[in-house]
């Protein structure tokens, strides 16, 4: 914050009050009320009175004393005030009069104090700043000495006529100095310099305009916002007032702790940026928004470094290329500074209009849109929400694809089994790939993913589709228990008939008995059939045994 601050001392009227050496009187707080700081910043040029406080530049060696003044308001020198003579009344060296003076700057001819046409007081004069190259950055300053919000936007209008302006180097600005500091008289101009603030919220100690420690303005004064009261909808209102991007992200203590109120919201808006003409969202000409003007920006010398910028707010990995193009006609464009943009500053702080034929074009690593990956048993599509289950022995095929974005390239199929890692790779047809596996296995049990590689713009670039579990059940023990299980229960069923009848007292004729072995015997032949195949030995043995006992018990013997 760059504004006219010290300590306040006070000598003759024939010397400056701005003047400091070791000896001036330094005036007290209990001498020193609001009048009296309005006068001095009159008489320093400045412009309304921004803060009066206690030793607010630093503790002071020499001796502090002074005068009582008793400034009405509308002097323009504090000399010109009534004091209480020469008697001298000490103080604390805590207690020497700090005072803040705002920078003589205006903004005029807008819909509030906070935009409108830049207007600078020097030498006694109001000018209007000539229309140039401003960015965000020098425009934060005029927004901040106002006692506005962040800087949305800078621009300029033209008049019919040129008339007398002042000239501000923004450089000059930007590197510390004051505004009046940074003024220099300038030939007559038409254009004219207008600046828009937002008028009651603004984020502090962030990286750029859209991040920061959130402020709100009421009753004049600015006060931090809790967490409990602010949600993601709430910040992206703050973001688009602000004329920035989307909400990036959006956490408490983000920058910085603040004395009150505890638990405040930070949050970062993205970078109103965006890259088109290509055939993903992460490669193609730079496209900024600013003053509510989408444009291109001009092509230049723009580094890895300057273009890994607008791959990270668009949340398209790394930089991969940065270059130009060229278009038929010259058109409006914004011109970034890439040594702005590499100290840290903003992409909307780095901007100035600008024209031209030239467009700058940003390639991001994040290039290619995600493959899809499916399968399908036996040439039936499956739905895999769950995972895929493919019987053991039946066939199977996952299939890669892409959306249409590159000709050719090709699909890696890498799943992880229980023997290891594995690897099958097929050029894309239609940008798609099939692989098929003929009869499913154990070792095909695992996790599978597709993998696109295409070569474009000289670089390789690739993009892996998500997980695909796959699981192999061996079903011949179900099978070969659905089997057994309704023999093993028709056999009980047979001794329970034959116990059921005996106890009746009613003998079985040998025809009987006959009949009543053979259909036993088959029935144990069956099952041990289906036993054997499925390898069950215990089921085997277990029919075996019932088809004994049950012979014997027909034939009225223990054993066969």
């Amino acid at each position: 914050m760059i504004r006219h601050k010290r300590n306040l001392q006070t000598k003759s009227r024939q010397e400056h009050v701005d003047e400091m050496k070791q000896g001036n009187d330094e005036a007290c707080m209990q001498a020193h009320k609001d009048q009296d700081a309005e006068v001095v910043c009159r008489e320093l040029g400045c412009g309304p009175l921004w803060l009066l406080r206690g030793a607010l530049y630093g503790d002071v060696e020499a001796p502090v004393g002074t005068k009582e003044f008793q400034c009405g308001g509308n002097e323009s020198a504090l000399l010109d005030c009534r004091s209480s003579g020469s008697a001298r009344k000490s103080c604390s060296p805590g207690e020497a009069v700090g005072l803040t003076c705002s920078e003589p700057v205006r903004l005029v001819g807008g819909d509030s104090r906070c935009g409108g046409t830049v207007e600078v007081k020097h030498l006694g004069e109001w000018r209007q700043v000539v229309g140039g190259d401003w960015p965000l950055k020098t425009a934060a300053v005029v927004c901040e000495h106002l006692d506005c919000g962040s800087a949305v936007s800078v621009g300029e209008r033209k008049e019919s006529s040129e008339r007398d302006v002042w000239r501000i180097n923004h450089y000059c600005v930007q590197s510390g100095s004051s505004l009046r500091d940074c003024v220099t008289p300038s030939q007559s101009s038409s254009s004219l310099q207008t600046v828009t603030c937002s008028d009651s919220v603004r984020l502090l100690n962030g990286t750029s305009v859209c991040s920061g420690r959130l402020e709100v303005k009421s009753n004049q004064s600015w006060f931090s916002v809790c967490q409990a009261d602010f949600d993601q909808q709430d910040a992206e209102v703050v973001c688009r007032e602000l004329g920035c991007g989307p909400l990036w992200f959006l956490r408490g203590a983000l920058y910085g702790d603040v004395e009150a109120p505890v638990g405040t919201k930070e949050f970062q808006c993205g970078e109103p940026v965006r890259l088109v003409g290509g055939n993903s969202r992460c490669g193609g000409t730079v496209e900024v928004k600013d003053l509510g003007k989408w444009r291109p920006v001009r092509g230049g010398d723009w580094s890895l470094k300057t273009a890994a910028v607008v791959c990270e707010h668009l949340d398209c990995g790394s930089a991969v290329s940065a270059g130009w193009r060229k278009e038929s006609s010259e058109r409006d464009v914004w011109r970034i500074n890439p040594y702005c943009v590499q100290s840290g500053s903003s992409l909307r702080y780095c901007v100035t209009p600008s024209s031209s034929s030239s467009l700058q074009t940003v390639t991001c690593s994040d290039l290619l849109l995600q493959p899809n990956i499916s399968a399908s048993i036996n040439g039936v599509s499956q739905d895999q929400q769950q995972g895929l289950r493919v019987p053991k022995g039946s066939s199977f095929t996952i299939s890669c694809s892409i959306q249409p974005q590159y000709p050719g390239g090709s699909f890696q199929l890498t799943f992880t089994s229980s023997d290891g890692a594995h690897n099958l790779t097929q050029p894309a047809v239609n940008h798609s790939a099939d692989f098929l596996f003929a009869a499913a296995e154990p070792a095909h049990q695992g996790s599978y993913s597709c993998v696109y590689h295409v070569y474009v713009f000289s670089h390789n670039f690739s993009c892996g589709s998500g997980l695909l579990s796959v699981t192999v059940p061996d079903l011949t023990g179900l099978i070969i228990r659905g089997i057994l299980l309704p023999l093993v229960l028709l056999l009980e069923n047979l001794v329970l008939w034959f116990y059921w009848k005996a106890r009746r007292g009613r003998s079985l004729s040998r025809p009987d008995n006959i009949e009543m072995v053979e259909m036993i015997v088959r029935v144990g032949a069956a099952g041990r059939g289906a036993a054997e195949e499925g390898g069950a030995v215990g089921g085997e043995e277990e029919l075996i045994g019932g088809e004994e006992e049950l012979i014997g018990a027909v034939l009225g013997k223990e054993e066969l």
